[in-house]
């Protein structure tokens, strides 16, 4: 706002005083409307409202004070400039204790003072204005911002369950294997994904994906593959006979692999994905850039497993390799995401890979010791997302549960 376009009350009983200092400021730029004694600047402050007052400070009737504090009380904060001839400490004291802006003294040998006092009184009002509607705006924004977050956070939770809701049941047995998992997202939804499925009375299949990225695209990302392999397994028979048995693990992968390539999802993943033929004792399995490598504990050796592959979703056309292992009776085999090397203590790579290599040695591959030792159940804001499967042969026979 121009100064021009300023209106100023001037109160000063005397008409003199009152007179010159109106025209001073009107011929500093400044709209100038004055008042003799302190009822009848009242009166004009109500009536035309101006953006700042000066006033004398000893008048009859209604002093300079007694101004000050009425338009104090009307308008908040309105900037009003004190002028006594006086100048008295105390009067400077209460007239700064009631919110005057300023305090000069009578008489104001250069004028040029008194307009200084009036644009900084001014320019104050102003910056104090304008920060209160920055506060508003940001007290707007804030509410706003914190109703989208609730939402957010509804929605982030309601995914979540319904991730939960989709992962298969733990533990779970058939014949003499029980399998089970554990998830642990770094945020409210995750991007690893796990499942199994005990299929034609013979074949227990299963999978561990690490869907690229975090949040709620790299869950969608689970949901959909969930889908598509349900479908594979219902429609096309896939892991449902000897043939799908042996080369079932590759064959999900490359049909997953040209999918994601249509869907244009933006995301690449890695997995590893078994099938065990209860009747033979026997892991058939493909591996797609999965790391680490799933660990298998027998009586009296601790291994990972061998295999490599190409990632899923990065490269058209690829083709994955189908590996074999026979196991004994009894086996523990634990597959991880790479989430769980981001909470191993050392610090690079081969050394965290010997670190979980000999966890396992000493404790085996049950979920519950594995959740225990790592601490999954206290993980909060993880740096990655960690899932946790194991398979172990048994000599409890359990119905799948």
């Amino acid at each position: 706002m121009t100064e021009n376009c300023r209106k100023l009350l001037v109160v000063d009983d005397d008409t003199i005083v009152r007179q010159s200092t109106m025209a001073y400021l009107e011929d500093s730029g400044f709209d100038v409307i004055g008042a003799s004694n302190g009822r009848s600047a009242l009166e004009l402050f109500s009536q035309h409202s101006p953006d700042l007052v000066l006033t004398d400070l000893r008048m009859p009737a209604m002093d300079g004070l007694q101004v000050l504090q009425a338009v104090t009380e009307l308008t908040p904060g309105l900037p009003v400039i004190v002028i006594s001839g006086a100048g008295v400490m105390g009067d400077v004291v209460e007239a700064l204790r009631l919110g005057a802006s300023d305090f000069l003294i009578k008489p104001v040998a250069d004028m040029e003072v008194l307009v200084h006092s009036v644009r900084k009184s001014l320019e104050r009002r102003d910056l104090i204005d304008q920060n209160s509607r920055y506060r508003e705006k940001l007290e707007v924004a804030n509410r706003d911002l914190k109703e989208h977050l609730q939402v957010l956070e509804r929605d982030q939770l309601a995914g979540r369950q319904v991730q939960k809701r989709l992962l298969p049941p733990t533990p779970a047995y058939k014949g003499g294997y029980q399998i089970a998992q554990r998830v642990v997202p770094s945020l409210y939804l995750s991007g690893d994904c796990i499942d199994y499925a005990y299929l034609s009375d013979r074949y227990l299949a299963f999978y561990l994906v690490d869907v690229s990225g975090h949040g709620a695209s790299s869950a969608f990302v689970t949901i959909w593959l969930k889908h598509l392999v349900t479908h594979m397994a219902q429609e096309e028979s896939l892991f449902g006979d000897s043939d799908s048995f042996a080369n079932g693990p590759a064959v999900m992968l490359e049909r997953v692999n040209r999918e994601l390539h249509k869907t244009r999802l933006g995301h690449h993943m890695t997995a590893f994905v078994g099938v065990v033929d209860t009747f033979d004792n026997r892991l058939s399995y493909s591996v797609a850039g999965h790391l680490p490598m799933p660990i298998l504990c027998t009586a009296g050796k601790v291994e990972y497993l061998p295999g490599k592959g190409k990632p899923v979703g990065i490269f058209k056309d690829v083709e994955w390799q189908v590996y074999q292992r026979d196991l004994p009776e009894k086996f523990e085999l634990a597959c991880f995401s790479d989430g769980v090397l981001e909470i191993l203590p050392p610090d690079d790579l081969c050394s965290k890979e010997e670190y979980l290599l000999d966890l396992l040695s000493n404790i085996g591959g049950n979920i519950e010791a594995l959740s225990e030792v790592l601490r999954l159940g206290a993980i909060e804001d993880g740096p990655d997302d960690i899932a946790v499967l194991t398979l172990a042969g048994t000599e409890i026979a359990k119905p799948l549960q």
